[in-house]
């Protein structure tokens, strides 16, 4: 089992060890490399470069709770290794609090923001009121759609002042979840997510349902299923509720994917199975690390986690970091710059105890790593965050 286990991490983590240069709009392909000096504004004018202090500011769902924590850990040490000044606004991945925050955070000086929005529609009005007041803005753990968005994806290439996204294979990823589960022997599945259409959730939904769709097309006589989602939105409280109705709804389910939410939907989930005497009866898996993950692997609380890490908006940080200095200008009507990450993967007490070690424990970039990387041109940083593994922080900090 665990052999196979460890094939599938391989098959995630080689499906995304890749990083995207500047997207054209209109064109699947990838346009000419960014440039690494001042370029022209919407107008054809040179922008100039920033003097004096910098402030960034960050619109994220939540800067407390398991996974956010651990963004705003991480970005911090970035800014004060960079002498930059940082502004958080939690806005709870609901809209109208989204497109609040990024008006807050330009009437509080920032000329820079970093951004986790909760749906493509949000990005609208926020690059605009960023071009209106002349604040560059780059995505965390977000892309825009193109073939799902394409009039905001068109806005976005209208402005220089979005700068791109980071963002992970979010099909792969569900489709790699799913394949666990299933190899596992689980074929009825519970699906609880965070948001109504939120970009992020319905690419991973994807990769869920193709996965039980190749599955039974496979093996007819042995079918899975998979619920359509029950909401948790991020707080723990409506995790543990959406946990039970969809195993009081579903009394064969065993297994259940927590699709994100920050990492308090799962804790809700994972308490309120044990509550029920659940533990280990249903296998959970999700996208978001639990600071107590080794525990939960050694009881049956989880069964394993694929998914992306808080290093995210630490990239988007840098990416913000040189468009505010005029380092990084994207060439007209295109897109932007794009950072596809790896994914990390954990199945057992002993790979998450490297990642504790490297990831929890310590940070996988010193103050002096995080000063050369804001030098870095776009080729250096976007190789940095594709090399990014607990192999590669164990390699390099055994030097």
């Amino acid at each position: 089992m665990k052999k196979k286990m460890k094939r599938l991490g391989a098959m995630l983590l080689a499906g995304t060890m890749a990083a995207s240069m500047l997207v054209g709009c209109g064109s699947a392909s990838g346009g000419s490399a960014p440039a690494d000096s001042a370029g022209g504004s919407a107008d054809g004018a040179a922008a100039p470069a920033a003097t004096g202090d910098i402030k960034i500011g960050v619109s994220i769902w939540s800067s407390t709770d398991v996974l956010g924590s651990q963004c705003k850990k991480i970005v911090d040490k970035a800014a004060k290794a960079n002498g930059v000044e940082v502004q958080y606004v939690d806005q709870g991945h609901v809209s109208e609090q989204v497109t609040a925050s990024v008006e807050q955070l330009c009437a509080a000086g920032c000329k820079g923001i970093i951004i986790c929005n909760s749906a493509d529609s949000e990005m609208t009005s926020a690059i605009n009121t960023c071009t209106e007041n002349g604040v560059y803005i780059a995505q965390f753990f977000r892309i825009i759609s193109e073939t799902n968005s394409p009039e905001v994806y068109k806005t976005a290439c209208n402005s220089k002042y979005y700068v791109g996204a980071v963002h992970e294979d979010e099909i792969t990823n569900g489709y790699t979840l799913v394949n666990l589960l299933l190899e596992k022997g689980d074929r009825n599945i519970g699906l609880e997510a965070w948001t109504v259409g939120d970009a992020t959730f319905q690419l991973r939904w994807q990769g869920y349902k193709k996965a039980v769709e190749e599955w039974n097309a496979a093996h007819a006589d042995d079918p899975a299923t998979i619920t359509e989602p029950v909401y948790a939105n991020t707080s723990s409280e409506e995790g543990a509720k959406a946990a039970m109705s969809l195993y009081n709804s579903n009394p064969k389910m065993d297994a259940l994917i927590v699709a994100g939410g920050g990492g308090d939907p799962l804790v809700g989930s994972i308490g309120a199975y044990a509550n029920e005497g659940l533990t280990g009866k249903i296998d959970v898996v999700s996208t978001d690390f639990l600071d107590d993950l080794a525990d939960q692997l050694k009881s049956g609380g989880m069964f394993a986690e694929s998914g992306g890490h808080f290093c995210d908006p630490l990239f988007a940080f840098f990416l913000v970091l040189n468009a505010v200095k005029g380092n990084y200008v994207k060439e007209e009507g295109t897109f932007g710059y794009e950072i596809l990450f790896p994914y990390l993967y954990v199945s057992s007490p002993d790979d998450y105890a490297n990642y504790e070690k490297y990831f929890v424990n310590d940070d996988p970039y010193t103050e002096e790593e995080m000063v050369e990387m804001a030098g870095y041109s776009f080729e250096d940083l976007s190789k940095a965050a594709s090399n990014l593994s607990i192999d590669d922080v164990i390699s390099r900090h055994s030097n």
